[in-house]
């Protein structure tokens, strides 16, 4: 009896060290996050499984959506939105302003009331119309894919957010308004599932950003 405890006691060491430094390999790979900082993000438990090839063809997805005129006019290097289909600069010239939503007497809530104005080309709408603050503008003009995938997961340009708050991104009410912008405007190249999935796809598979500048 007494060489059958000493030995159930060998055998039980390393199975306990062997759990630990299983559980300690499993949190590591989770807690890697982003291709060029990967501690960038805090992923607070969603499990991350890295793949390079699926999470940059996935952002080729996402990068082709926010490019289009229903981000990008939202999302301008300058303090002025755009405006069309071109994506040309807003006629009526209001400016960004410190909370993105206008200055003076020219507030983004004026025209753009909580829903979509009746008629061809009028005003679109949503409650919290407004353009990104002026201490965090997350311009998408002129990025490359991969200045942008790096801006989307920086926590210093991202305003803040962590990978769970990016995947909830993908519902804001103003990402679903890119999908009902009013009549005479061209939806984004993709249904707003599809993007969804690409969005999640790209962050769950390690947020890879494109090579290239």
């Amino acid at each position: 009896m007494k060489n059958t405890f000493v030995n159930q006691r060998r055998y039980l060491v390393p199975v306990k060290a062997f759990i630990t430094i299983g559980a300690i390999a499993t949190m590591v790979s989770i807690m890697a996050f982003g291709f060029d900082e990967p501690d960038a993000l805090e992923n607070n438990s969603v499990v991350i499984k890295k793949d390079s090839v699926t999470s940059v063809k996935a952002f080729k997805k996402v990068y082709a959506v926010l490019m289009s005129a229903r981000c990008m006019n939202c999302h301008p290097s300058g303090n002025i939105p755009l405006q069309g289909d071109d994506s040309h600069l807003h006629t009526m010239s209001p400016q960004r302003g410190v909370d993105g939503k206008g200055v003076y007497a020219m507030k983004c809530s004026n025209c753009h009331q909580p829903t979509n104005t009746p008629g061809l080309h009028a005003p679109p709408g949503n409650p919290n119309w407004h353009l990104p603050p002026a201490n965090m503008k997350m311009v998408f003009q002129g990025k490359t894919p991969r200045q942008l995938a790096q801006q989307l997961v920086d926590l210093k340009r991202n305003g803040n957010k962590d990978i769970k708050k990016l995947i909830a991104h993908a519902d804001d009410g103003l990402v679903l308004a890119a999908w009902n912008p009013g009549e005479g405007r061209t939806l984004p190249p993709m249904s707003h599932a599809a993007f969804k999935k690409a969005w999640i796809t790209w962050l769950t598979t390690g947020a890879y950003a494109p090579k290239g500048k």
